[in-house]
């Protein structure tokens, strides 16, 4: 049992630290609303994180193969990014227009609906068909290791899992220290970065699903690169 939550450790933490959309809405989450507020986003990415696992461990390869490289999954999430990043973009421009400099940053930063948040990290998660693609990856290059013993993945997935959130508590904590640093004026700033981020990756994911065989040349290419080195 110790091997399994060693091995997942490692894991965790870089997983904690792949770029993604759920990364910087993750810092910005945590900026603007404090920790337990980036929590519960957070807690709702993992949630989904779960769910995937699940789904990639009980289903069958086949399926799964078929569902994560469907390209009208790709367009479908990168439209709903694309959108959700587009429309908070354009609402915080006019909010910006309307900022009064010396207005108390507490009345700027937006209600803490706990319950919104955690479904907002949910969907943002789950709408992403890439992390189905990495959760079943994952389970074939591990699981041979685990042989498939459902006690064995459970433990490796919650030591992954634990390892990931530990790692994003402590990215909160850090980010959260630039609260005192915060402006109505800044605050905006930080938000629109964080949509403009969403609408490019819902970008990306729409490219991917456009240019499936482009995606997959590309693929392997980087794996070519990757085993000459």
């Amino acid at each position: 049992m110790i091997d399994d939550i060693l091995t997942g450790i490692p894991l965790g933490f870089f997983l904690s630290f792949m770029i993604g959309p759920v990364f910087f809405v993750l810092l910005e989450t945590s900026i603007t609303k404090g920790f337990r507020a980036a929590m519960s986003f957070d807690l709702g990415v993992v949630i989904a994180d779960i769910f995937f696992i699940a789904v990639a461990y009980f289903s069958s390869y086949r399926l799964i193969q078929s569902i994560k490289d469907d390209p009208a999954l790709f367009i479908f999430g990168g439209i709903i990014m694309f959108t959700y990043g587009t429309i908070t973009f354009l609402k915080l421009r006019k909010a910006h227009k309307l900022i009064d400099p010396d207005e108390e940053v507490e009345e700027i930063i937006l209600k803490k609906n706990y319950l919104n948040l955690f479904m907002k990290g949910f969907l943002l998660n789950f709408i992403n068909i890439g992390v189905l693609g990495f959760w079943l990856a994952i389970i074939i290059t591990f699981g041979p290791k685990f042989d498939m013993e459902t006690s064995r993945m459970a433990v490796f997935f919650a030591a992954v899992l634990g390892a990931y959130l530990f790692t994003d508590i402590c990215k909160v904590l850090l980010a959260k220290q630039l609260r005192s640093k915060l402006t109505p004026v800044n605050i905006i700033k930080v938000k629109k970065t964080s949509s403009v981020l969403l609408i490019i990756f819902g970008m990306v994911l729409m490219l991917q699903g456009w240019f499936p065989k482009e995606k997959e040349f590309v693929k392997d290419q980087l794996e070519k690169i990757e085993q000459s080195k």
